[in-house]
């Protein structure tokens, strides 16, 4: 698969079967995480692969309880260390989401490819997140990611472009108004 018709394929999967995924996926999945960019190359983050099914079931109640979350094999946390990234992203603070956001798009489009799901996840407590998994205080919790295989095949249809804006309405040449 090509990395567009992964952009075109991927969706936000929020039903997954029990499948395990093998370590060898595992450790792709790794590797798109470690081989993406950040800002200067900092790379000013740490990702936690929650495998074991108590913690994902309290990482989906912490995360305004989404259960589903829970019956996804695997749950990526993504933390990022906000004093290590680069502190003048768009000359009024640091890069530490968008550096950790492109390693989870990275995550998703790889994830495609090897026939797994994946779904965004904003919506949770960094707090109680930090305090279930031990993560320090000074670390931010940008993002997580459950990962499995869909427990429907429909999810790999490409994406209907009727379900996108119009370009017109998206895209500008030269300046922002000019059409």
């Amino acid at each position: 698969m090509d990395v567009l018709e992964a952009i075109g394929t991927r969706r936000s999967v929020r039903s997954y079967s029990p499948r395990a995924i093998p370590d060898d996926v595992l450790g792709r999945m790794r590797q798109a995480l470690h081989f993406a960019p950040s800002a200067c190359n900092f790379q000013p983050w740490r990702f936690i692969f929650v495998t074991d099914p108590t913690l994902r079931r309290s990482v989906a109640e912490l995360s305004n309880e989404q259960l589903w979350m829970a019956d996804a094999p695997v749950t990526v946390v993504g933390c990022g260390f906000p004093e290590q990234a680069f502190q003048h992203m768009g000359g009024y603070g640091n890069s530490i989401d968008v550096d950790i956001a492109i390693a989870l798009d990275h995550l998703s489009l790889a994830a495609v490819a090897e026939g797994l799901g994946t779904c965004w996840i904003g919506a949770f407590n960094e707090g109680k997140i930090k305090s279930l998994l031990g993560i320090p205080e000074k670390v931010k919790v940008v993002a997580m990611m459950p990962m499995g295989y869909p427990a429907s095949d429909d999810l790999n249809a490409p994406l209907d472009p009727a379900q996108r804006k119009p370009v017109s309405e998206v895209f500008r040449s030269e300046k922002y108004g000019k059409s």
